[in-house]
């Protein structure tokens, strides 16, 4: 008889604690995901010849001589009428240099601002995400290319210097994956680069 009022009490108590988990509607006591606040940061925003746009926010916190190169090329007109001349569907579009004729466009080279050069640069290679482009092995020789991730590419972590985050027009760079390409990577009708400002964040 004792077992039985034991097993009685032990399901009453079990569902006592049942009823104090968390119903619909209810709050979690783990800790809420806030969304990032991007109206104290510098936004550039892209304008493609196609009249779609897309903003990326810049952090000068984690990499400040990329950010003021970045800047520089923006406000001088180096990247209008560039193209997205790289798009690797599921890894990243790149652009910066290459003109629809296929011309490049020099820049001044600058130092890599990522950890295995020895800055302290923590941002992630995650979707939206936007990075310098670099020559091979030479951490110093990036200039005005950039590129945006499609996703999480955490080999490129501390290896290349991620400057900034699309906060606005994903859906624009992801639709650089539809378009034909020639080898897999050229888009055959380029995507082209109307203009880029420096614009407030809305």
């Amino acid at each position: 008889m004792k077992k039985i009022v034991c097993v009685i009490l032990a399901l009453c108590f079990a569902l006592m604690l049942a009823s104090c988990g968390k119903s619909s509607g209810e709050s979690s006591d783990a800790p809420e995901t806030t969304q990032e606040d991007f109206s104290s940061r510098t936004i550039v925003r892209f304008t493609l010849e196609s009249g779609e746009t897309f903003d990326i926010a810049l952090y000068p916190e984690h990499a400040p001589k990329t950010v003021e190169n970045f800047l520089n090329l923006v406000n001088s007109g180096a990247y209008d009428g560039v193209i997205f001349h790289r798009v690797v569907d599921n890894f990243v579009a790149q652009a910066g240099a290459v003109e629809p004729s296929g011309r490049m466009r020099q820049a001044d080279r600058i130092e890599g601002e990522m950890m295995a050069n020895g800055y302290e640069n923590p941002m992630k290679h995650e979707r939206g995400v936007v990075s310098m482009a670099r020559v091979g092995n030479d951490y110093n020789s990036a200039s005005n290319q950039f590129f945006i991730c499609y996703g999480t590419i955490d080999y490129l972590d501390g290896e290349y210097a991620a400057f900034g985050k699309v906060v606005d027009g994903m859906d624009v760079i992801d639709s650089f994956q539809k378009v034909e390409k020639v080898s897999g990577s050229s888009p055959v009708e380029p995507i082209i680069i109307e203009k880029a400002e420096v614009v407030s964040y809305e």
